[in-house]
């Protein structure tokens, strides 16, 4: 006999987005614990931010539908006097069902169905749906501990060596004892969301769906084809990192002050979406003075409309690395590196929660009492609030707090 699906209640769902969305365990670790896919709990975090506004305005959703309800009701009474109500309510149902998306139809199937209802193949049939469509079960990229293993250690590769493309990356893992393709390699980098800080040939065709924008820091190269900002608030540059955890990953999202290496705003997830990206950005604005400039990537997190008209409708200009080059961000991957050697790969964090604390104390380090020599030995703190206030600190007051 087949297994029986199973259904998950409204209630149920609800109480693990909002697990997902406390941020205090990694997305593995909340699959884990219910017995699900990590694949459920993305697809139903997504659904759920999609539509939680609805909760607050349900006049705008009748307004939206009113004039397709008033159409489908004219179209059903002229079909009722010609082939009847009942064949009308049939068609009008299977047309709806067909226009779901896969999962959606699949998880309306029963299973367990008898010759007293409908049989399972036609069930499949009214769907439209194939036998091999129904019992695919997608696998979930890098979810096992050997997986995550093997993540871990192209983070640290990429941290030491930035340089290293796949092709390094590759041939160092064989010599780790590693027994892996280029292929799954590339796949994990991209998965991870790296590439070496190097140009590369333009392999790769854009998304037309969503807009990629110029590289405006060219503006600002000196002779050496160094990036040189005069002034905070000038640029901003804005990134996604991957953090290691005992347990499985989280993703770190933060924007930095290109001028002063001062970190505005970071936030900690075990998913990466625009939901991410957005909220950081959002936070950054709230506390300081807008930027003329935001500097990304053109990952999709950064192209997609909700991270754009942020920007847009702050009159603030967008800039984008060209594609392949890390190097264009190099203020932010400069710091991603300060941080992994210098407190992630030394604690050893066994879980979100542990992971943000930690990294909250090191970005406080980072801001307020760490010197850079970039910044002649002054922290960052001291050269932004100098440069957006003329704000002088006090050396001794410093030293103090230090102490």
């Amino acid at each position: 006999m087949s297994k029986k699906r199973k259904v998950y209640s409204a209630e149920f769902k609800s109480k693990l987005v909002l697990e997902v969305l406390e941020g205090e365990q990694t997305l593995n670790e909340i699959a884990s614990k219910y017995e699900i896919l990590p694949k459920n709990l993305q697809n139903w975090k997504k659904q759920f931010l999609e539509n939680m506004s609805l909760a607050f305005d349900k006049s705008a959703v009748v307004k939206e539908y009113k004039e397709e309800i008033e159409q489908l009701r004219k179209e059903s009474d002229a079909l009722a006097k010609k082939v009847g109500t009942l064949t009308i309510e049939r068609d009008w149902l299977e047309g709806k069902l067909v226009s779901l998306d896969l999962s959606s139809r699949k998880e309306i199937i029963d299973s367990q169905a008898n010759n007293k209802t409908i049989s399972l193949n036609r069930q499949l049939e009214l769907l439209q749906l194939s036998k091999t469509a129904y019992y695919y079960k997608s696998v979930v990229p890098f979810s096992k501990a050997e997986d995550i293993k093997l993540l871990n250690t192209i983070d640290l590769i990429y941290t030491k060596h930035p340089y290293y493309g796949h092709r390094r990356v590759h041939k160092l893992l064989l010599r780790l004892g590693y027994k892996i393709g280029k292929k799954l390699v590339i796949k994990a980098m991209a998965f991870m969301g790296i590439k070496a800080l190097y140009p590369k040939p333009k392999t790769t065709i854009a998304n037309k769906e969503h807009k990629k924008y110029p590289y405006l820091l060219n503006a600002f190269k000196n002779d050496d084809n160094q990036v040189v900002i005069k002034r905070p608030n000038q640029v901003w540059s804005a990134d996604i990192t991957y953090i290691k955890l005992a347990k499985g990953f989280a993703y770190l999202s933060a924007i930095i002050d290109w001028h002063t290496k001062k970190i505005l705003a970071w936030k900690l997830s075990n998913t990466m979406d625009v939901s991410l990206t957005t909220g950081v950005l959002k936070e950054a604005l709230s506390l300081y003075p807008k930027p003329e400039i935001v500097n990304t990537d053109q990952g999709s997190q950064y192209t997609a409309k909700e991270h754009i008209n942020i920007l847009v409708d702050n009159n603030i200009s967008i800039s984008m690395d060209a594609k392949g080059r890390s190097i264009d961000n190099i203020a932010i991957e400069r710091f991603w590196r300060s941080l992994k050697y210098e407190d992630v790969y030394l604690q050893n964090y066994n879980t979100i929660k542990e992971a943000r604390a930690g990294i909250d104390n090191y970005i406080k380090l980072y801001n307020q009492e760490r010197l850079h020599s970039a910044l002649n030995y002054k922290t960052p703190d001291e050269v932004y609030f100098k440069g957006v206030n003329n704000y002088e600190f006090d050396a001794m007051d410093m030293l103090l707090r230090v102490s």
